[in-house]
């Protein structure tokens, strides 16, 4: 798979643009207004209009809707402490929960990227018990993975605690990106040099194959 394919893997462009547009519309206009009713109820329309626009194009909604639901759990927690900073805690907690995730399920031998990526790549989990050189290239991009996130939460967690919520909303912005980026880069890196995954879906159509002709000749 090139670096390009396991990009669109993670969401592609399209994905990106979801995930930031929302956090962005808010704090632009909470940045501009103080108007915290406004900025969220705004971020929470644009998430629904691009669940909308994938459902009009039949295109697949998965990110669309992880978006929606992140946006209206920091609406609905903004909206009951009357704090705009606390739109931007349930993704910082989703975060922090996930970093943790990559790093736990890799110490326990069941690296949370394979269990991504093993679909993607026709593969399953064939990788954990007859790959053992593509499930160590997992273990490394889930530690990847689990020390970006975990980095960025150590950067987010005490603008939280002491700056002002827009100073929290724009580094929240530009954190968005790139280190998604160089995570997915990460991820390439490993498993380009990794061996090359068996599919596992061919294998049973070959054992179904196999069982028609030996089923044909007796």
């Amino acid at each position: 798979m090139t670096e390009a394919a396991l990009f669109d893997a993670f969401g592609g462009v399209r994905g990106m643009v979801e995930t930031v547009l929302p956090g962005l519309l808010f704090v632009t206009i909470f940045t501009v207004a103080k108007d915290l009713h406004a900025s969220a109820l705004a971020a929470l329309a644009v998430s629904l209009l691009l669940v909308v626009v994938r459902l009009a194009r039949r295109d697949t909604v998965k990110h669309a809707f992880s978006g929606v639901f992140g946006v209206a759990f920091g609406v609905v927690f903004a909206m009951m402490t009357g704090e705009a900073k606390d739109f931007y805690l349930p993704g910082m907690l989703y975060t922090l929960g996930l970093g943790i995730a990559y790093v736990a399920t890799t110490l326990a031998g069941v690296p949370l990227i394979g269990l991504i990526l093993g679909p993607v790549f026709k593969e399953n989990l064939s990788w954990r018990t007859r790959n053992p050189g593509r499930k160590r290239a997992y273990a490394k991009a889930s530690y990847a993975w689990g020390a970006i996130l975990l980095g960025k939460c150590a950067i987010l967690f005490p603008l939280y605690w002491w700056a002002d919520p827009t100073r929290l909303g724009w580094v929240l912005v530009a954190l968005k990106i790139p280190p998604f980026l160089l995570a997915v880069y990460l991820t390439w890196v490993f498993l380009a040099k990794a061996p090359p995954p068996i599919d596992v879906f061919a294998e049973m159509e070959e054992a179904e194959r196999a069982e028609k002709e030996r089923g044909a000749g007796a």
